[in-house]
């Protein structure tokens, strides 16, 4: 049985999968830790409660991506002879689900608690004889997990167009959500701290309405993604990948191809796909395609897997309007 190659990262983006994992780990540790000094600090707080529940789910992306990328990298087996590249896009799935369904269960509770007028109150600690008023920890706290997701994040939206991996996106993306979501309860403790109650419960509302919003548009790229939509660019849903036409441009060029239409479908970080070409002329056809098929290959290290298929030339639609809806 004819097995898939073994990914192999370019010198560049091996350096920045690598780069990555060591992101990954550091965001664990560090959400570990804001988790922790939250939970110290929170009180009866809805809205420190709700940043608090968004670092724990803050923690499902990064494990979804090293568990993910380390099963993506395996060789194809007899079992597997795809290879296990579809295992980012199950991590993909589990991260935008569990962000979604946090979301959706914080907002609730938030809005329950707006409804039935449940008013926090952020009382004081005695320090050395002094009364301390116990939004300051809170605050502190607040900045502590809040300033560090910013440059996570902006740190993990650089490398995820570069490796193509939509699970470091989809956590760069919920990074800028921990940021925003602490600066909100931020304004909730103050809020609750000058005697206005309601800021605390719309602030965590309005932290769980970002989650929600995040969770949902990443759950609908990963479900397209399980059912092999159209490859779309990493980084921006609304534009489809350029490689099927480039791949099929490029066959174009050579001698014995009269015209090739080619499909393709995302399996993680790299492509699979066919390519059906109207050969001019089928004279060494075996040894022209074996050609065809290492130079698609050196075109983009995407192109992980491609099978050529010599066809009739009626067998292939007038993929005109093919190709601009694609």
């Amino acid at each position: 049985m004819k097995r898939v190659r073994l990914i192999e990262f370019p010198e560049e983006e091996e350096a920045a999968f690598a780069k990555a994992r060591r992101l990954e780990w550091v965001s664990i540790a560090y959400l570990t830790s804001a988790a922790v000094l939250l939970f110290l600090v929170m009180g009866s707080s809805q809205a420190m409660r709700t940043s608090w529940l968004e670092d724990m789910i803050s923690m499902v992306p990064p494990m979804a991506f090293l568990i993910s990328s380390r099963f993506a990298t395996r060789a194809a087996t007899k079992s597997c002879p795809y290879g296990m590249h579809a295992s980012v896009s199950i991590g993909y799935v589990t991260a935008s689900l569990a962000i979604f369904a946090m979301g959706a269960f914080l907002l609730i509770e938030a809005t329950l608690k707006l409804i039935h007028q449940d008013r926090a109150t952020i009382g004081g600690f005695d320090l050395f004889g002094t009364t301390i008023w116990a939004g300051w920890p809170m605050l502190f706290a607040l900045a502590y997990t809040g300033i560090p997701s910013f440059f996570l994040g902006r740190a993990k939206k650089k490398l995820a167009p570069v490796i193509h991996d939509k699970v470091l996106y989809a956590d760069a993306e919920m990074n800028r959500a921990d940021w925003m979501a602490e600066s909100a309860a931020a304004v909730g403790v103050l809020g609750a701290g000058f005697g206005y109650w309601w800021t605390d419960p719309v602030a965590a509302g309005l932290v769980s309405l970002d989650i929600v919003r995040d969770g949902l548009n990443n759950l609908r790229a990963a479900v397209n993604d399980l059912i092999d939509e159209t490859p779309r660019r990493t980084t921006d849903r609304s534009q489809l990948e350029t490689l099927p036409e480039e791949v099929a441009g490029e066959l174009e060029k050579l001698p014995w191809i009269e015209r090739a239409d080619v499909r393709m479908r995302e399996e993680g970080h790299v492509f699979f796909g066919e390519a059906f070409v109207v050969p001019i002329t089928t004279e060494n056809i075996v040894r022209d395609i074996a050609d065809a098929v290492r130079k698609a290959r050196a075109l983009n290290w995407r192109v992980h897997d491609l099978t050529i298929m010599p066809v009739e030339a009626s067998e292939l639609q007038d993929d005109d309007d093919d190709r601009k809806e694609r």
